[in-house]
């Protein structure tokens, strides 16, 4: 049976996937140039963007940036704010009253760490952020973190882990995990 949370180069699958990637591009493109008050036409663009109406409670101010559109899912009242960027490819879901703070990457995909591996395939991993979270500004979450109801992300954190409920996580530390050979 296939991995399902692999996507491999160079496969009609994928070739779906890049032109997916190309529209929605376009897309972003068009949605980051609008004149800032026209915002029928920017609830348009976002309705292609992510395939479906995005709850009228949501704010995202462009620029704003998505690899695939489709695996954003929104709450109620989320609050997205300039310059962010979500690669949705392995799905995104943000809960009630989420805010994320400008220049923050949610990233639901990833290649392998070996040489070898890196080029033939993509990983994908769903990202979670709980009902009233708020990421500061330039945060960074990695595939399969969930954030915690009402947790609080500080600005500039790379979260690789997941973060429980009504807690606050800050800094960014970088070390030594692990070493291969190839």
């Amino acid at each position: 049976m296939p991995d399902q949370n692999r996507l491999y180069i160079d496969t009609p699958e994928w070739a779906r996937v890049a032109e997916r990637i190309e529209h929605v591009t376009a897309l972003t493109s068009r949605l980051n140039v609008l004149p800032f008050d026209d915002k029928a036409a920017r609830a348009a663009l976002l309705a292609d963007i992510f395939g479906k109406p995005v709850p009228d409670s949501v704010t995202v101010y462009p620029p704003f940036y998505t690899d695939h559109g489709f695996g954003t899912e929104f709450g109620e009242r989320v609050f997205v704010n300039q310059n962010c960027t979500f690669y949705d490819q392995g799905g995104i879901r943000l809960g009630d009253g989420v805010l994320i703070g400008p220049k923050a990457n949610l990233i639901s995909s990833d290649h392998p760490i070996r040489a070898s591996e890196r080029s033939a395939f993509i990983t994908r991993a769903p990202i979670t952020i709980g009902a009233h979270a708020w990421l500061g500004a330039a945060v960074t979450v990695l595939p399969g973190v969930t954030i915690g109801e009402g947790a609080v992300v500080g600005s500039g954190a790379v979260v690789t882990k997941d973060v429980p409920p009504h807690t606050l996580m800050t800094g960014v530390a970088a070390f030594e995990r692990k070493s291969w050979e190839d």
